[in-house]
């Protein structure tokens, strides 16, 4: 659910902060390799191996960002905002994968331990690089509010998954090295591993439901509903009405389309100020809105078709 944030700094949009995320995955994945190198932690190498995912990700989600920018053409009328969708997929696809090769790595250092060296390092080097994907996650988050982008958002929560792995990670190298119990490292790696792909499994139901055209959130509607009401109440009773109010989402995008009845009497001139001030309101009260709205006499009444092929359901 979108909230209301404050802008930010003007180098802080969608396109740079995934620009940047590139950047950090490539950080993170020398500093976390370096670290399995050092210690021969299974935990440490399920880390360095979701930072691929990261990269790849971050990739990917620049690429749809850049796409849904593109202004709208002949065959795409509404514009290309719901590329992002496709890249929040990806990702959750890309963490669904790379959880089932922790779990295989995880399985088999259980079956057969190795003992930890130079654990000291391998941690500092896993400590920073959490430090850089939470830094850059808390900027994106407050980024994707402002601009509406699920890319963003979803690489923000892929990075935050990151730092959690990288926790779960430190406290199983920490436990197998005090206690000796070796099994500890390949354990926390198995309890990572499913996180993460709960936290997959999550992002692609979500990009799922924006390509199936999900309603707009709470919020957003509740604004509607209460401009709609503000302006039947400034007309005489039964003069204004709304109905067939529907709503969609795709990417930054939110689409509101409705009938709008008034008098028969009225002109055209009035009818289509009118339009034109809701339109307004509710673009005001709702950020990235497009309504459409079709005008019609109080009288008539619009019977929208349930079943498409009878060939029945035109305006009465």
């Amino acid at each position: 659910m979108w909230s209301h944030a404050s802008p930010s700094h003007p180098w802080f949009t969608p396109v740079n902060l995934l620009r940047a995320s590139v950047g950090v995955a490539l950080a993170t994945i020398l500093l976390k390799a370096l670290a399995w190198y050092l210690t021969g932690s299974v935990g440490l190498l399920s880390d360095a191996l979701e930072s691929f995912v990261n990269l790849a990700g971050a990739l990917f989600a620049l690429t749809m960002v850049t796409v849904a920018q593109l202004p709208a053409d002949d065959n795409h009328p509404y514009g290309h905002h719901k590329a992002e969708y496709f890249s929040s997929g990806f990702e959750g696809l890309l963490i669904v994968g790379v959880s089932l090769a922790i779990l295989w790595a995880a399985v088999e250092r259980l079956v057969s331990p190795q003992p930890l060296e130079r654990v000291g390092w391998g941690m500092g080097l896993s400590v920073l690089s959490s430090a850089l994907n939470g830094l850059l996650a808390w900027q994106m988050f407050r980024t994707a509010r402002e601009h509406r982008s699920i890319a963003l958002e979803g690489d923000a929560r892929h990075l935050v998954t990151d730092v959690w792995t990288s926790a779960g990670v430190l406290v199983g190298v920490a436990g197998a090295t005090w206690t000796g119990w070796l099994w500890l490292d390949p354990l926390a790696a198995m309890v990572v591993a499913l996180n993460i792909l709960r936290e997959g499994v999550a992002l692609v139901w979500r990009a799922s439901q924006g390509l199936m055209d999900e309603a707009v959130d709470s919020d957003a509607q509740a604004a509607i509903d209460t401009t709609l009401q503000r302006f039947v109440q400034t007309l005489p009773p039964g003069a204004l009405r709304f109905d067939h109010v529907s709503t969609r989402r795709a990417g930054q995008r939110q689409f509101v389309s409705l009938h709008m009845h008034m008098p028969a009497d009225w002109t055209l001139r009035q009818a289509a100020a009118l339009r034109g001030q809701v339109e307004q309101a509710l673009m005001a009260a709702v950020p990235g809105l497009r309504a459409t709205i079709e005008l019609l006499p109080t009288d008539v009444e619009a019977h929208l078709d349930e079943h498409p092929d009878t060939g029945k359901g035109a305006a009465q």
